[in-house]
């Protein structure tokens, strides 16, 4: 996690501002470029605040959740196949599945409502592609 981190203050093309974070370029949009005198050029805006926002929805959403429902369905479905018949196994593998499938749900949920809200608070960039 920390080279994400690292790119927190890069320079980058104001053209881009809404793919910064999806890029790898920048956690932080805005602010970077300045003119000869030392003004900032592209000040901060609450609209940057909200690219933010969801360019760390998008990295929780796609690089740890899904990733990691993944590795537990695998974990569940080892479980399932290795059981030997034992209904202790395949209850603790039923499990997992069920709490893997909860978890995604509520991430989606989670989602959807933080897209609801920054809509409504009137922030229109790139949204998580689905």
């Amino acid at each position: 996690m920390i080279p994400v981190f690292s790119f927190a203050q890069t320079a980058i093309d104001t053209d881009i501002r809404d793919q910064a974070f999806a890029d790898g370029k920048s956690l932080v949009p805005c602010g970077n470029d300045k003119d000869i005198k030392g003004n900032i050029i592209n000040p901060c805006s609450f609209k940057d605040a909200l690219t933010l926002v969801n360019g760390i929805i998008k990295f929780i959403l796609f690089k740890l959740v899904i990733p990691i429902a993944a590795i537990m369905f695998f974990y569940a479905g080892f479980l399932m196949i290795t059981s030997g018949g034992s209904a202790e196994s395949k209850t603790k593998a039923k499990g997992i599945f069920t709490n893997a499938v909860i978890g995604l749900v509520i991430a989606v949920g989670a989602w959807l409502i933080i897209k609801t809200i920054l809509s409504i608070l009137g922030y229109d960039g790139a949204w998580i592609g689905f």
